[in-house]
């Protein structure tokens, strides 16, 4: 098994993650302040040096307005296209 941190679906989390802040509306410093951290955790997650935990994408999705089980959903659809 190839390891996923250079994986396409990987980019694509990424990717997702992203677009929906910007969806949002938000800066990475208006996420950060939701999530009661600094803009750097935004940036290194969305850049891929920080991986996230399911409890750290649950609170994302949460700031961001969505559920964590709709995010899954679009993931892997989109994961499932490329």
């Amino acid at each position: 098994m190839r390891k996923s941190i250079y994986s396409p679906e990987q980019s694509e989390l990424l990717s997702l993650l992203r677009e929906k802040r910007k969806e949002a509306g938000l800066s990475q410093i208006e996420l950060a302040k939701r999530l009661s951290r600094s803009q750097s955790f935004v940036s290194k997650y969305e850049s891929g040096e920080l991986r996230l935990d399911l409890v750290q994408l649950s609170l994302v999705c949460r700031a961001l307005g969505t559920s964590l089980s709709s995010f899954v959903r679009q993931f892997e659809r989109r994961a499932n296209e490329g």
